[in-house]
């Protein structure tokens, strides 16, 4: 735009051409006119740049504010006009940055007549110069002038910088000239990429229009392969460093199938074709037409969340945070329907998009490889000779390629022989060929699905190549598993809403699976040695395979997921192949897949009637390997770092007990028996003891203590309860390498409230307790044993434990009050009050012969289980053992308890007030962690 006299500001608006394709009309937005004669107007007298820059500051700060307001208003109102928005918010920085300009020129530097070196443009570059700017966006500036800067140029732009920064705008800016700009696009990708998109805003418009025909002609005309290879190189080291599509916290910006990807197209598009317009790419045949909508539909998609988040946030943030998401989901209209959040509905939204990036993404590099603007894939230049493939097919850049789609097409069970054609040759499919499968899903029908051979073809996927999660995984990005077994289809992309699982439910289903072949491979032998050496010694694979893909295929909806995935398992197993016989153990499966986790996790499975009630259930050998393998699958595919030798010990633990009991019948597992035999191997572990010390110790417990402990810890408590004196508190802390945690043992005498007191203790250091047994001696003392891990979910290291054994001292002598110095500690951090775990409570009189047992299901924070023992103690309600089963957020504390009388709680009137005291007790803890 031509430049205003500072005399008459007015006349620039009589011409001023305002855009018409935003949010708002522009000019509510920001009335250019309106501003600079508001700006120039009301100029002080005083020609001091401080002054003047106060009032710049002042004015434009007033009008960005409200033309900010005013497209977050429309926006709430069109919360998917995001290219609009977009739009809207580039016009309010335009306007900024071209009132500042003038200001700096016709009132701080004024030079009415510059000499040819005083030119000067102001460029936008990167995502602003595209026009693309979320509502917190950097502001990307380039300083262009003729030759080497002059004393005035350097003035405008520092004056112009001041105000741009006293508006708190968050500016990256660059002076240059066009030859600097040459030499150094020439020698880094990102300024080169960053110019690729530079846009006139205000000054010489002749000097910009140097810098695009110098550039294109001299640069990135001859260097389009080179670009596009840095660019891919880029985006795979940003994945790596992102992670995987379907992390459950993504990056709307940096993440794999975010914003960089669609950009990264936009640039290579540009770079290659010469276009800012990706329809165009249809007209050229890259994209289908269909194809064309996805990119729109992504693009528009992906920034609506990204201008919404930075609203939620009140500043530039890219993480979609589990907080975040619950809040954009709101804004976006989104609802809670079908017994899934609002917010779980969004991010299924969210990953299929995400997909949809990455497929376009794989449709360009393909047609960029066809005509060699990209180089072929490193390992076809490593190893020239491709492998020898079926008829039908060919290698091309060394992937799988078809030789003639009207052929392939004929037969349609083609469909499926293109993912075994895959995996027998080691090569990946070729893109074409992915969009022929994805184009033609509609000749996966009934007849189809029934066929014997496109059964064998599919269970042969699984069972016969040894790597079939690569397989499931591309069958899945394709929309070919969802074809061939409709039930799958709504869990693909569908996010659970929780801090346990990493990954979305169809990507965790492969996750299963791809452990299940680690563990057939032998690649974890010595990690898992159970399940290795129930696959080693024989196992129905064909049942097995099919139970871990549809375990989890009822999930997202009303009702239970282990009940209808079982119905929807007796209908899809026989349509598999699998046979009357085979079909039922699948249901099975499915029906009771986490049982074996729950009994480990959630009982006491040193108490035999738990073992008992488990052998029961399972009835048969070969349902107990199923489930065993089946369990160690589904924990370790919920994520990173959730499998660990805890779980491992406890699920290894229960199997070989009900082996045990199944081949050798249930009175092995007879408390009595087990009884002996730890009095017996005490015997031998203090032999060097005297006969009436050892009489003392083997006499003094009650037959629970014999069965409910290791012989290493019997030995423990041998040596604390010796000469124990009545005031006296004795501990022993220890880390159980076996178990990932630390056992902290302690000793002293009985008294009510003893396990809430040692709770509290713990809670106090900031130790997460996962187990812990109580025992009363016959002679009045209190033995009890925690196993505690770390924030961190490990065992205390050896130099931490000095510290937490003086915190448990303090505590347990009444020098800090427990009450008041937990609530501190007892909040919850930002990003986890957005999740929901409503409270569940259960009492069970027939789990344990003894015992009767509490089951608390809900909300986990640290101070959540002295709370629970506190209540409990103050109903004079005994606890003998907790075991502790944490899942993300959510949390299942498990009580082996008895009455004051030391009977079962019988009573309904009784256990009616101990639920209604627990959840009191809960719901004022929870408020207090929220506030």
């Amino acid at each position: 735009m031509t430049l205003p006299q500072a005399t008459s500001p007015a006349a620039v608006s009589e011409t001023e051409t305002l855009p018409d394709n935003l949010i708002a009309p522009a000019a509510e937005i920001f009335d250019i006119s309106a501003v600079r004669s508001a700006l120039f107007s009301g100029l002080p007298k005083s020609t001091a740049e401080t002054d003047v820059r106060k009032h710049t500051v002042a004015t434009l700060r007033e009008a960005r504010d409200a033309g900010r307001a005013a497209v977050a208003a429309a926006f709430a109102l069109e919360p998917f006009g995001a290219r609009r928005t977009t739009r809207a918010y580039t016009w309010i920085t335009d306007c900024i940055v071209q009132l500042s300009f003038e200001i700096a020129t016709e009132v701080l530097h004024r030079r009415p007549n510059p000499t040819e070196a005083e030119r000067l443009s102001v460029l936008s570059v990167g995502g602003y110069g595209r026009g693309e700017m979320a509502p917190y966006s950097d502001v990307d500036l380039l300083f262009l002038t003729p030759y080497k800067i002059t004393a005035w140029a350097e003035s405008v732009i520092e004056s112009m910088l001041y105000i741009l920064w006293d508006l708190r705008l968050k500016v990256g800016h660059s002076s240059r000239t066009v030859r600097d700009c040459l030499r150094l696009g020439g020698e880094d990708f990102t300024i080169r990429t960053a110019m690729l998109e530079s846009r006139f805003i205000i000054g010489d418009r002749g000097l910009a229009d140097d810098l695009e025909k110098t550039l294109w002609n001299d640069l990135f005309n001859a260097t389009a392969r080179e670009f596009v290879e840095a660019k891919l190189a880029e985006r795979d080291a940003r994945h790596d460093k992102q992670g995987q599509r379907y992390m459950v916290e993504p990056n709307v910006k940096e993440g794999k199938g975010g914003l960089r990807d669609l950009q990264s197209l936009f640039w290579i598009i540009k770079y290659v074709h010469h276009t800012d317009d990706v329809s165009q790419l249809v007209t050229a045949g890259v994209f289908r037409p269909e194809e064309y909508e996805t990119f729109v539909q992504a693009e528009r998609f992906l920034w609506a969340v990204r201008c919404h988040l930075h609203l939620a946030a009140g500043r530039a943030n890219e993480q979609l945070s589990f907080d975040m998401q619950v809040e954009v989901a709101a804004r976006m209209g989104y609802n809670d329907r079908g017994g899934r959040r609002a917010v779980e509905w969004f991010m299924q939204d969210y990953f299929r998009h995400a997909t949809a990036v990455g497929d376009l993404t794989r449709i360009l590099l393909t047609s960029l490889e066809a005509d060699h603007t990209k180089g072929a894939p490193l390992i076809q230049r490593l190893f020239n000779r491709p492998p020898q493939t079926k008829p039908g097919y060919r290698v091309v850049n060394n992937r799988l390629a078809i030789e003639d789609d009207t052929v392939f097409l004929s037969d349609k069970l083609n469909l499926l022989r293109l993912f075994e054609e895959g995996l027998r040759t080691g090569l990946l499919i070729h893109p074409d060929a992915m969009r022929l499968v994805k184009a033609n899903l509609n000749l996966i029908d009934t007849a189809f699905r029934e066929d014997e051979e496109a059964r064998r073809l599919f269970l042969d996927l699984m069972l016969k190549h040894g790597n079939p999660e690569r397989a499931l995984r591309r069958m899945n990005e394709l929309g070919v598993l969802a074809a061939f077994i409709p039930e799958f289809a709504p869990i693909v992309a569908m996010m659970q809403f929780n801090m346990y699982h990493h990954y979305t439910v169809d990507e965790h289903t492969i996750q299963c699976i791809w452990n299940l072949s680690e563990i057939e491979h032998g690649n974890l032998t010595e990690e898992l040695p159970v399940a290795s050496t129930i696959l080693k010694e024989g196992i129905n694979r064909r049942v097995l395979y099919v139970a871990l893909l549809l375990h989890d295929i009822g999930k997202g909806r009303d009702e239970d997921h282990s009940i209808l995935g079982a119905r929807i398992a007796r209908s899809v197993a026989p349509r598999l192949g699998l046979n009357k016989a085979e079909s039922a153990t699948v249901e099975w499966l499915v029906r009771y897949h986490l049982l074996m986790s729950d009994m480990a996790q959630k009982r006491d499975i040193a108490d035999p009637r738990t073992v008992r009630d488990f052998a029961k259930a399972v009835q048969t050998r070969e349902r107990l390997d199923l489930l065993c393998v089946m369990t160690v699958c589904d924990i370790r595919g919920v994520g990173p770092g959730v499998w660990n030798n805890w779980k491992a010990a406890l699920i290894r633990a229960l199997y070989r007990q009900t082996r045990r009991a199944l081949e050798g019948g249930m009175e092995a597992l007879n408390r009595e028996n087990r009884g002996t035999e730890a009095r017996k191997a005490l015997r031998e572990a203090l032999s060097n003891w005297d006969k009436d010390a050892l009489a003392t110790e083997t006499r003094r417990h009650y037959p629970p203590y014999w069965q409910g402990l290791h012989i290493t810890a019997h030995v423990v408590f041998a040596n604390l309860l010796r000469d124990l004196q009545e005031d006296e508190i004795r501990i022993d802390i220890h880390p159980d390498e076996d178990r990932d945690a630390t056992r902290v043992c302690f000793a002293l005498q009985d008294h009510p409230g003893i396990f809430s007191r040692l709770a509290g203790a713990l809670a106090l250091s900031g130790a997460n307790i996962v187990d812990a047994r109580t025992f009363t001696t016959k002679d009045g003392y209190a033995t009890a044993a925690f196993w505690i891990q770390d924030a961190e979910g490990s065992p205390y290291e050896d130099t931490r434990i000095p510290r937490l054994r003086e915190t448990i001292r303090k505590t347990l002598k009444g020098e800090v009050v427990t009450r008041e110095a937990i609530r501190p500690k007892d909040k919850l951090k930002k990003r986890e009050k957005a999740f929901r775990v409503p409270t569940h409570i259960t009492f069970d009189n027939d789990g344990s012969e003894i015992f009767t047992i509490i089951e608390v299901d809900t909300r986990d924070r640290p101070g959540l289980l002295y709370d629970l023992t506190r209540t409990l103690a103050n109903l004079n309600i005994y606890i003998a053992s907790a075991v502790i089963a944490t899942y993300g957020e959510q949390v299942v504390d498990t009580f082996y308890v008895k009455d004051m009388f030391g009977l079962k709680l019988h009573s309904k009137v009784k256990r009616d007030l101990i639920e209604k005291k627990l959840r009191a007790a809960i719901e004022e803890g929870a408020e207090r962690a929220r506030d």
